[in-house]
């Protein structure tokens, strides 16, 4: 009998030591609260790396999308070392490339620039979460 593969796994970067890494975590709530909020679930990355075997079995039958700040990939890494190849990966900083006149530098408060920022960063999630369940592209969601 398959397997009903109906929700995705959201790893996000939890370094903050960089905005990027605030960022992807933004994002993913934006994901997760707003966006595709039954479709999706967040893996704690720190408890998946120190051997949550929740989130470690969720990552091994479920699809799963790493959201990494930068080109360190600890999501992207770790998910591909415990459970196997993630389904996507996104960059916060590879997108960043695309707004060279953003200068991101919160990572407490963000700006209204920033916030946008985040928002475009979800958009581009919320793309491979409906390419990882077979939706139509810019099928609404409420």
């Amino acid at each position: 009998m398959p397997i009903v593969k109906n929700k995705v796994g959201i790893v996000s970067c939890s370094g903050e030591e960089i905005p990027e890494g605030t960022i992807s975590r933004i994002a993913t709530r934006l994901i997760l609260e707003k966006l595709r909020p039954e479709e999706t679930v967040t893996i704690c990355l720190p408890l998946f790396l120190a051997g949550g075997e929740n989130e470690r079995a969720f990552a091994q039958v479920f699809p799963t999308i790493t959201v990494d700040g930068c080109n360190k990939r600890c999501a992207e890494i770790g998910t591909r070392k415990y459970s196997g190849k993630p389904t996507a990966t996104i960059v916060v900083a590879d997108i960043l490339e695309k707004y060279p006149n953003l200068n991101l530098k919160s990572r407490d408060e963000l700006s209204v620039k920033e916030w946008e920022f985040a928002e475009k960063v979800a958009e581009e999630i919320v793309k491979k979460v409906d390419e990882v369940l077979g939706q139509k592209k810019g099928a609404k969601k409420k």
